[in-house]
Formats: structure tokens, C-alpha cells, sequence
């Protein structure tokens, strides 16, 4: 179960447009499209923490430091912050 805490929006695309979503420390990402696509976590000065490719259909939860900013590379990712609740 979670809890919604934001809006759900297209991930930016680039690493210099990287979001933190206002802080947030869990992020839900859905990929809406028919291809598998890249993901990718940051520190705030564009260093890259890592990577993982997220299905067509697909959704998993990122855990992150609330200063670390996330992106990918296609907007048919969504993400929105979240709390993952018990």
C-alpha cells in the first residue's frame, strides 16, 4: 500500500532537468509505453548514482536520499512521490 504525497508527471528527459521531487525519499516510476526504458538516479551536481531499465507496463519503487534527483530516458515514464505505507 502507499501513499500518494505528489502529482504524477513525465520524468524529465536529461540529466541536467533531473527532479527531486520536491525532496521526496521514495519514488513511484510506471513506465506507460511499449519499450523497456532507461532510469537513471543522480546526486544534485549530475553525478551518476546508477541506472536500472524499467519494463514496458512496468512499475517499481526507487528509494533515494531526498536531494538525489531521478530522470529517464523517455517521458513515457511517470513519476510521483510516494510513501510506501506498513
Amino acid at each position: 500500500m502507499i501513499k500518494v504525497v505528489g502529482t504524477e508527471a513525465a520524468a524529465p528527459t536529461s540529466t541536467g532537468a533531473g527532479t527531486n521531487l520536491s525532496n521526496a525519499t521514495m519514488v513511484r516510476c510506471y513506465n506507460q509505453g511499449g519499450t523497456a526504458r532507461l532510469i537513471t538516479v543522480q546526486l544534485a551536481n549530475n553525478t551518476a548514482i546508477g541506472t536500472f531499465t524499467l519494463g514496458a507496463g512496468a512499475v517499481e519503487y526507487v528509494d533515494k536520499n531526498n536531494t538525489d534527483e531521478i530522470f529517464a530516458a523517455h517521458a513515457d515514464i511517470k513519476i510521483s512521490s510516494v510513501v510506501v505505507m506498513g
